[in-house]
């Protein structure tokens, strides 16, 4: 069974626990007015329940699937590997540069199109408490992000963040792993439009399958569900529970108008700053 099916399943049950049946709801609901020597009963129609935004929220198709042996063998190949125990202990192991300045990398993930280059545009242009370098974009005809987008950003004399994103493109695995090599903490951008459900979920089990299970769970993560402006976008706590990523700090984006861009930001610097310094 794949992830997608399962992951339906799962949310199908949870669902149904939370639920009661018409006849339950319908003896809650009734009331009784006295009249004397008689009753009237009132029985209110219970609400009904909104049904989900209309679209293709999973993939009966193979090529969706990811392929767990292919990616852990890029994943090796590029040298993503366990934590060693100098960095899992904050501020014994740091990169630095030339100047002395330590260098913490962050990385937007996520599927494509999902706005992880749109959001990052807008951070360089609008977070002007921070200093910033030079943005750098590698692009195709369609203006998609074909390798990565990155800008260093000076959080002071001593700290720099380098900031990534990813192509989101199937055909881009390699170079979007190779990016993921010694990352400091991640923002995974998911799309909120049902027919894109799919490709979040695949993009996801990508990300775990190539950081392996032990920098998954250690690496500072935030999620964005990008594009709520939408009027078809799925429910917040629908994308969470289908995406499992109730432990993660969620934040509802809409990276072209900025939305909430610079709390999901300034929480993922925070957290890689503790993460990786100690600070």
């Amino acid at each position: 069974m794949s992830i997608f099916r399962r992951l339906s399943e799962r949310f199908k049950k949870s669902t149904k626990k939370s639920e009661t049946s018409p006849s339950e709801r319908s003896a809650s609901t009734k009331m009784e007015i006295a009249t004397g020597e008689d009753k009237t009963v009132v029985s209110p129609s219970p609400l009904p329940t909104p049904p989900l935004p209309e679209g293709r929220l999973f993939a009966s198709s193979a090529e969706l699937r990811i392929d767990y042996e292919e990616t852990a063998n890029i994943a090796r190949e590029v040298k993503i590997a366990k934590h060693s125990t100098a960095e899992i202990i904050p501020g014994k192991l740091l990169k630095r540069d030339e100047r002395g300045r330590v260098h913490i990398k962050l990385v937007f993930y996520g599927p494509s199109l999902s706005g992880k280059t749109t959001a990052l545009r807008w951070l360089f242009a609008n977070v002007r408490s921070l200093s910033k370098g030079k943005i750098v974009e590698i692009a195709d005809e369609l203006g998609r992000t074909t390798f990565f987008d990155f800008v260093p950003v000076t959080a002071s004399e001593k700290i720099v963040f380098d900031v990534f994103t990813v192509a989101g493109q199937r055909r881009h695995a390699r170079s979007r792993i190779t990016v993921l090599r010694d990352t400091d903490g991640l923002i995974f951008m998911a799309d909120s439009r049902p027919e894109s459900m799919d490709e979040n979920l695949a993009s996801l089990e990508e990300l775990k399958i190539a950081l392996g299970t032990d920098r998954f769970n250690t690496i500072p993560i935030v999620v964005a569900l990008n594009k709520r402006d939408l009027p078809n976008a799925l429910p917040v706590d629908y994308m969470i529970q289908m995406l499992d990523l109730q432990s993660y700090p969620v934040f509802e984006t809409v990276a072209t108008q900025g939305k909430d861009l610079l709390r999901m930001f300034q929480r993922v610097l925070r957290d890689a700053l503790i993460y990786k310094v100690g600070l």
